[in-house]
């Protein structure tokens, strides 16, 4: 079985993926402040977008969604925000998206639930 590190980065990548194929254009990854770690940073128009990727091996534990709790969703939103002020992007709308992955045993996507301007 594959580490919870390798499903993480795998899940990134399957979210990226995802995201692009949508229209959606990166401008980074795996920003780290230290209040945690933004996964995905894309932009959409005047819309910078926060996204958080769980990706989980089948949903025996709970959905991957799940493990957004307040207290990660609140790291997020610090995180963030000290980018924004990194990057000077004060001028963009905001938003925070929740991309959730369930791979099966062999590590093929069974589900992808994408959560958009999320509040918690």
């Amino acid at each position: 079985m594959s580490s919870s590190l390798q499903i993480g980065k795998l899940g990134e990548q399957i979210a990226l993926d995802y995201l692009t194929s949508k229209g959606l254009h990166i401008i980074d990854r795996n920003f780290r402040a230290k209040y945690g770690e933004i996964d995905l940073i894309i932009k959409k128009d005047k819309k910078i977008i926060f996204v958080e990727v769980k990706t989980r091996v089948g949903d025996q534990k709970g959905k991957p969604y799940e493990a957004v709790t307040r207290n990660k969703y609140s790291h997020l939103k610090l995180a963030a925000e000290l980018y924004v002020l990194k990057n000077k992007l004060k001028e963009y709308k905001l938003s925070v998206h929740v991309v959730s992955i369930v791979l099966t045993p062999d590590l093929k996507v069974e589900k992808i639930d994408h959560f958009e301007d999320v509040l918690l």
